[in-house]
């Protein structure tokens, strides 16, 4: 049994708590690690290092700052075995997925290291005769970056890379429930004598004590939380003591409209892809369903027999299997809970419904409900599991008024052969996402971001980077006749 440590300062620390976290694989709920409970004192120690850090890692050209991000991402690579062998014993991704995962991660490395080049600034015209106006764009400064347990490599990546270019610091503090993946990924940064001591510190413990410290400290410029509303609700709370600045996101409720004129094959493919990927734990995937009843018949019956063909199972012991298990026990109860409650308001499952049974672990059968209607709970709030609940509706007017009655706003989708019905929903369906005919997932350099209570700010791409920046305006006044 393995306890990790703390990594602060560039150096690996035990931490002020004697108290440990046990973590579990989700698919034998065996105990695989354990790692410190943090405390506030931890927290200050790590934060108090990148601030003094950052003070220098920012004078180094960002081409240098480049060169070292890349780096990380060859050292990721070179060790991709590793990640992806933990990220299916901590986290219970698939093969197929926790490898996508880790590849996406090193190409993220590798797309961030190239935007070292083109952080740019811009010159405006002055209103004053002999007078020049400088923008520049300056990093933030130390950046708490807070990482979920549904894609700990992948978001890990995404908030180390980003700060590390553009020439901020960071604290990273992983999931309790998946803080393996980012414990390796610190040996690689110890590794690595390029990077000054501080600029990327590694710690543990409870949200509820180490985010709220993270996002609490004066010394923070920005927090970076993938996570819950309530979550989220907290790091803003305590952020706003200093006005510190907060980039959140904080999950969603996608809806996907299957119109008259889909190519049903297509929507039913991307749809099962985006609700069993990651066992239906993630923010992007196809939550609900709204399909024309001209064609909700066939649609239902091929989306049915397309889930019951799911292969279920421990990914470390079946390399082929589709979907692994919920990654813990009370999310386990919850996604069940959210099913049976459906199903006392009138729901029927037409396939799942309930526990896998003949296994040890969280494993919960791919299912799919129908006879549900627009206020239920099943509806309005996310299920974070692989359950499809399916409404029909008369027309377009209908279906947008539907997908747009949330009070998340992340990502969303459209299946149809008819331009017109594509061009309206990508111009109504308000949402920081929309897809066209494929699957619920985005591009490292395109823009992550929702609306209402999906989140603030966003990720990917230039407007993802710009993010861990600030403007500077220098106005700069000269005599001509001066020698």
């Amino acid at each position: 049994m393995y306890t990790h440590k703390l990594y602060i300062n560039g150096e690996y620390v035990s931490s002020t708590s004697q108290e440990t976290i046990d973590v579990m694989n989700p698919s034998t709920e065996e105990v695989i690690s354990r790692i410190p409970d943090g405390t506030e004192e931890d927290a200050n120690k790590a934060i108090d290092a990148a601030y003094e850090a950052q003070k220098e890692w920012r004078k180094i050209p960002a081409v240098e700052r480049g060169k070292v991000v890349r780096r990380i991402g060859d050292e990721l690579n070179n060790r991709r075995d590793t990640f992806i062998e933990l990220l299916m014993e901590e986290q219970g991704k698939s093969y197929e997925q926790a490898s996508g995962e880790v590849e996406t991660a090193v190409d993220y490395f590798y797309y961030m290291s190239e935007w070292a080049r083109r952080i740019e600034g811009e010159i405006v015209p002055s209103d004053r005769t002999n007078e020049n106006i400088f923008i520049y764009r300056r990093p933030i400064g130390v950046v708490a970056g807070i990482v979920p347990w549904n894609f700990p490599v992948f978001i890990l990546a995404r908030k180390v890379a980003t700060a590390l270019v553009t020439g901020c610091t960071i604290v990273l503090k992983p999931s309790q429930q998946t803080p393996n993946t980012a414990a390796e990924f610190t040996k690689i940064i110890d590794g690595m004598k390029e990077i000054p001591k501080g600029v990327y510190n590694f710690i543990t413990g409870k949200g509820s004590t180490i985010g709220h410290a993270m996002a609490s400290n004066p010394k923070v410029a920005m927090v970076t939380m993938t996570g819950s509303i309530p979550a989220g609700s907290k790091v803003m709370e305590a952020a706003a003591k200093n006005i510190t600045k907060v980039n959140l996101e904080l999950g969603g409720k996608a809806p996907a409209i299957v119109t008259k004129n889909a190519d049903l094959d297509v929507a039913v493919k991307s749809i099962k892809t985006s609700r069993i990927t990651n066992s239906g734990q993630a923010c992007t995937n196809a939550e609900r369903v709204y399909v024309h009843e001209s064609v909700a018949e066939a649609f239902i019956e091929k989306m049915v027999n397309a889930m019951k063909e799911t292969k279920v199972g421990n990914p470390l012991e079946q390399r082929d299997v589709d979907m692994g298990p919920l990654v813990s026990e009370e999310r386990l109860k919850a996604v069940d809970e959210m099913v049976q409650k459906a199903v006392e308001q009138g729901a029927k499952v037409l396939t799942g419904g309930k526990q896998v049974n003949d296994q040890k672990g969280y494993f919960y059968e791919p299912t799919v409900l129908v006879n549900v209607t627009q206020e239920m709970e099943i509806i309005q709030e996310e299920i974070f599991g692989p359950v499809l609940p399916i409404m029909t509706y008369t027309d377009l007017d209908e279906a947008l008024v539907f997908a747009n009655d949330s009070k998340y706003g992340l990502s969303s989708s459209i299946y149809t052969e008819n331009l017109h019905e594509a061009m309206r929903a990508a111009n109504e369906l308000q949402f920081g996402e929309t897809f066209i005919n494929r699957e619920n997932f985005e591009a490292i350099q395109g823009y992550h971001a929702g609306l209402r209570q999906s989140g603030l700010g966003g990720a990917d791409g230039k407007h993802g980077m710009e993010d861990y920046l600030v403007t500077q305006v220098v106005y700069l006044e000269y005599n001509e006749n001066q020698n």
